[in-house]
């Protein structure tokens, strides 16, 4: 009763019911590569319940202190307040390993997932107009993404992380004019200051977050006004969004998600071990640790300095010192060439419309090309960042896999790219509608850049038909050229089936019901899939264990007699 004036008194002064309508009608597409992005907002929520527990343990110190604790390994030996806070979390703290280690898969999924949607975005043009700005929200929170991360794992003061500050320390300082500058304020004078693991610790459990809600909650404003964009399909058209609506489909498919993604982080987190501190030692200036190898978003850096050669030169009397090239400018190259791409596009093909519709890959070879270019190079410099533990395995010398890697940073993306390139001419130009289907015309049609003349379509044109379930509630029926589409609810009498179809798909002629004279027609089944029945059954397994316990623990009647 208390909590309906409530939403009675709240609905009077905001409109809350006409707001929350409109909101839970909602539409959302249902092509499984829209969840990547929401993988990677329920990976940023597990960064942040995960972050706040670490943060109430955390001392972000250099001070000197003794470690007293747990591990006997360490036990009375005098290292940062950092690094005993970081060993203590894991040894004395309960629970502290497993939310230490489900942050850090956290982070490694958070960036994983970030890419990978933005991968789909690239290659299915979904940044085209009027998506441009959320383009480039997109490409910052990927940049902060990895800011944070490298932050994140440089605080507990340990050798690697020590390592790879110094690393960085020298690559900012390698900046012409500015560098040093930049250096000061970052890492608050010449390394190692007791000012940097502060810096850190503000910057990654503060300025960064809070910039990451406000991109969010811009990127998530820009959609809703925007609307989603759409793969092609049936009844799909620039001007609608054909899916399943917030409530209540969409709703539980994300929940499942969100529990899905919490499950695999801490799963991880429990079972994996990442970044054992403890083993590495703390840090000190002049030792290092060897291997050394960052987290795989910031290893193509490291790969980068191993693989470029010592390259310096002066320009206008400033040297650029040889970490500049493969440090500073391959990253800042890349971004900068992903805040322009919408338009860099635009001015290539000459395209300015609004697209609501989504491009397959294939429609754009040159976007492929490009795509298949970076993502190569990139995964080149990645493996080279292993260099030195792939020749202790293979038992090869590393100067000569070095020298292997270099030919194939400059070779292997063009060969990538130009096999990417006219294998999705061929698909755009032929018959096949997968890679498994390409046949030697399509291969042809592909190197020669013609079209393989199709039969016309004589399909019929798109219509609507209405019928009547058993139970006196209505559904219409999309039909378009060889494909069907039909609406997820059912509605209470004709009328009402009629405007959502109509709202559906504008200006598309509705036709006779289904079935005519009154004849009943049933339901269209759906079949649950593979991933449905696991799912079930998993559900159905839990409730009887859960079961079984309750029944345990519940006195029987002599029992609470006695």
């Amino acid at each position: 009763m208390i909590t309906r004036r409530i939403y009675r008194a709240l609905d009077a002064r905001l409109g809350t019911t006409s707001i929350g309508r409109t909101a839970l009608a909602k539409v959302f597409p249902d092509h499984w590569t829209f969840m990547f992005g929401e993988i990677a907002l329920y990976a940023f929520m597990a960064l942040l319940l995960t972050g706040t527990y670490l943060t109430l343990f955390f001392e972000p110190s250099t001070s000197e202190t003794v470690y007293d604790g747990a591990y006997q390994p360490l036990d009375g030996s005098k290292v940062s307040s950092a690094f005993a806070s970081t060993v203590a979390l894991s040894f004395d703290v309960r629970a502290g390993l497993l939310i230490r280690q489900a942050h850090h898969w956290a982070a490694l999924l958070f960036v994983a997932a970030i890419v990978v949607h933005m991968l789909r975005v690239f290659f299915t043009g979904a940044f085209r107009r009027p998506r441009e700005l959320n383009w480039v929200v997109g490409v910052t929170m990927l940049a902060l993404a990895l800011l944070n991360g490298f932050t994140g794992y440089s605080m507990p003061d340990d050798l690697l992380s020590g390592t790879g500050l110094r690393i960085i320390y020298s690559t900012v300082l390698s900046i012409p004019v500015v560098g040093s500058w930049i250096a000061t304020l970052a890492f608050g004078g010449e390394f190692p200051t007791p000012e940097t693991t502060p810096r850190l610790y503000i910057s990654h459990v503060l300025i960064v977050p809070g910039i990451f809600l406000a991109l969010i909650s811009v990127h998530l404003l820009m959609i809703i006004r925007q609307k989603h964009s759409q793969f092609p399909g049936p009844g799909r058209r620039e001007h609608n969004v054909v899916g399943s609506r917030l409530w209540p489909a969409y709703a539980v498919r994300s929940v499942s998600l969100l529990t899905g993604v919490f499950a695999v982080v801490f799963a991880l987190g429990g079972l994996v071990q990442i970044n054992p501190v403890w083993i590495y030692g703390p840090f000190h200036p002049a030792k290092a640790t060897s291997p050394a190898q960052p987290d795989w978003y910031v290893a193509w850096g490291d790969g980068a300095l191993r693989l470029f050669p010592p390259i310096e030169f002066h320009v206008f009397g400033h040297l650029v010192p040889a970490p500049f090239l493969p440090a500073v400018g391959v990253g800042t190259v890349t971004f900068l060439l992903l805040y322009a791409w919408p338009w860099l596009e635009r001015w290539r093909t000459g395209d300015k419309a609004s697209h609501q519709i989504l491009q397959r890959p294939r429609e754009s070879p040159g976007r492929v090309a490009v795509g298949a270019y970076a993502l190569t190079f990139f995964a080149v410099l990645l493996v080279t960042a292993a260099d030195d533990i792939i020749a202790r395995l293979t038992r090869i010398p590393v100067t000569g896999l070095l020298r292997t890697l270099q030919i194939l940073v400059l070779v292997l993306p063009f060969v990538v790219a130009a096999v990417a390139f006219f294998t999705a001419r061929a698909l755009r130009a032929g018959t096949a509608t997968s890679l498994g289907e390409l046949t030697r015309e399509d291969l042809h049609a592909g190197l020669s850049g013609r079209s393989i003349d199709r039969r016309p379509d004589d399909e019929p044109e798109e219509r609507i038909r209405l019928w009547r379930n058993p139970d006196d509630t209505w559904r219409w029926r999309w039909y378009g050229p060889g494909e069907e589409l039909s609406s997820n609810e059912a509605f209470l009498d004709r009328q009402e089936a009629l405007d959502a179809a109509k709202t559906a798909f504008p200006g598309v002629r509705v036709e006779q019901d289904e079935p005519p004279e009154g004849v009943v027609l049933p339901p269209p089944q759906h079949k649950p899939g593979p991933a449905t029945k696991a799912a079930a059954a998993l559900v159905w397994v839990a409730m009887a264990v859960l079961g079984r316990r309750a029944d345990r623990r519940t006195p029987s009647r002599s029992e609470a007699s006695e």
